[in-house]
């Protein structure tokens, strides 16, 4: 474990290789300063690199860390009281490529993650990842990333990472997307016979995870995404950190 003492003293050492480190517990990570909106959520065993220190102090008096996450480069804030939940790693993190094909023999074991993951009780979390809350594109990632594959976070950033296929193309383990036409906000897991399953939103969805058509014979809320459905995709590659 760390001290706010000892990743001061570390990043004005490493000005020139940023120190990796590792998540000893599930940690939140905000998406400002004042570490009250959740961002996304850094898994127990993740490698994270701090961007800068000094911190920023809130008017309440809490302070946090601009960090990165290594595995998909997602920027978020960490709460200084969580500084002692990290680790120096003993190696850096090591993206694992995949091909079209290991990909494809993976996709029924991140379908059965989601299966389970909906068994529990839930509810849905903006910024949740490690469950068993999640918001969309936290539980394809924690999906895909249960069986090796690193996806992007956000929807808007997995609908630009994966292949583009037509609806009527689709397969198990293909993502569909759904939005506005200027983005997508809303991602889910196509499990066959048009349907695919997702964590939705208290006020449009189910306000936790669940199974809904692609279909406007569904009930209204499979009604009321398949009218905002952009298309779908195909997951060909794992992600490669670009930083």
């Amino acid at each position: 474990m760390v001290s706010l003492t000892d990743l001061q003293a570390a990043f004005e050492a490493s000005s020139s290789q940023p120190v990796e480190y590792q998540c000893q517990a599930h940690l939140n990570l905000y998406d400002g300063p004042e570490s009250d909106r959740l961002a996304t959520q850094a898994a127990k065993g993740r490698h994270l690199q701090i961007l800068s220190i000094p911190t920023a102090t809130s008017s309440n008096g809490a302070t946090a860390i601009p960090v990165r996450l290594c595995e998909d480069d997602y920027p978020g804030w960490l709460r200084v009281e969580d500084v002692a939940e990290l680790a120096i790693a003993a190696t850096a993190y090591q993206a694992i490529a995949l091909s079209a094909a290991e990909i494809q023999t993976r996709l029924p074991e991140a379908i059965a993650f989601t299966y389970a993951a909906m068994q529990q009780a839930n509810y849905y979390l903006w910024g949740g990842t490690v469950g068993p809350n999640y918001d969309c594109s936290g539980l394809m990632q924690a999906a895909f990333t249960s069986v090796g594959i690193q996806l992007p976070r956000d929807a808007y950033q997995q609908e630009a990472f994966i292949q583009p296929v037509a609806i009527e193309e689709l397969q198990p383990g293909d993502l569909v997307f759904f939005g506005s036409p200027a983005k997508a906000t809303h991602v889910g897991l196509y499990v066959g016979d048009h349907s695919y399953i997702h964590s939705s939103g208290k006020e449009q969805g189910r306000n936790g995870i669940g199974i809904d058509r692609l279909s406007e014979q569904g009930d209204i809320v499979s009604q009321t995404y398949y009218r905002q459905l952009r298309g779908a995709g195909r997951v060909m590659a794992s992600y490669q950190p670009q930083s």
